[in-house]
């Protein structure tokens, strides 16, 4: 017979719920290592019924230790299971095996940790991006467990590195600096910018100045060096570089939803 005390230990083995740990004991008959298995395999099933329901939340979590971070994008579909106590371990715990041992093994990690997730919470949960940092100084900001910016600076300061990743954070440029810049991206908006000044009806040569313009501003907010600081609009961050003798040498920017 199966008891209460019986259904306990198997659920603070597994952490899943009541009814599946009863289940899976009087399937095993008992059985705690066999029931154990039969949790197992219902874990892959239920990942594999929820594999194409859209994950369009999430939380990212960055952990850092001398002079490295390890950004993990764990997604799923509510900001409730966001939220969530094991989901939130869950995505800290990746984080911290690829801090140790690598991207690769964070990614492995989370293939055994992800199927009991989803058998836990019962909502579609998929592994997004998973980034690692490395420099002299990396400094990392989180908004609200939803976006995340890591900055890598050669020479400067953590501190330094730590306010360029709240600026990169809240402004989200794409590249580090023009040079970066795709040549699809330049193709494609200057098709764009190229159609709006032809329909100003300017002589050529304004035209061409215009487009300049045009150009420059637009890749301008795009990249991290050209954007006006946000904690001194005074001065670029390319200018604040300059006087703290540093380079960004690494961007990433992780944000749920992308």
């Amino acid at each position: 017979m199966i008891t209460a005390d019986d259904v306990k230990k198997l659920r603070d083995i597994t952490g899943v719920s009541v009814m599946q740990c009863r289940k899976a004991l009087e399937e095993a008959e008992g059985d705690f290592a066999q029931a154990k298995k039969i949790l197992e395999r219902n874990q892959g099933a239920a990942a594999a019924k929820k594999a194409d329901r859209m994950t369009k939340d999430g939380l990212v979590v960055v952990v850092e230790k001398d002079g490295k971070a390890l950004g993990v994008e764990l997604l799923c579909e509510t900001d409730f299971v966001a939220r969530n106590e094991d989901f939130v371990k869950g995505a800290t715990d990746i984080a911290n095996k690829g801090l140790e041992s690598g991207v690769d093994e964070a990614k492995k990690y989370a293939e055994e940790v992800i199927p009991s997730l989803i058998q836990k919470i019962g909502e579609n949960i998929q592994l997004g991006d998973v980034v690692e940092v490395s420099a002299d100084h990396v400094g990392v900001y989180v908004h609200g467990g939803k976006k995340a910016s890591i900055i890598g600076l050669k020479g400067g300061s953590k501190e330094l590195a730590k306010d360029i990743a709240m600026h990169a954070t809240a402004m989200g440029p794409r590249y580090i600096k023009k040079e970066d810049i795709s040549d699809e991206d330049r193709t494609d908006m200057m098709k764009v910018f190229e159609k709006e000044v032809a329909e100003s009806g300017r002589p050529d040569d304004i035209k061409a100045k215009m487009l300049e313009g045009k150009m420059n501003t637009h890749f301008a907010s795009l990249t991290l060096v050209e954007q006006d600081f946000i904690k001194d609009p005074s001065k670029t961050v390319k200018k604040l570089l300059e006087e703290k003798s540093a380079d960004v040498v690494s961007y990433t920017y992780l944000s749920v939803g992308l």
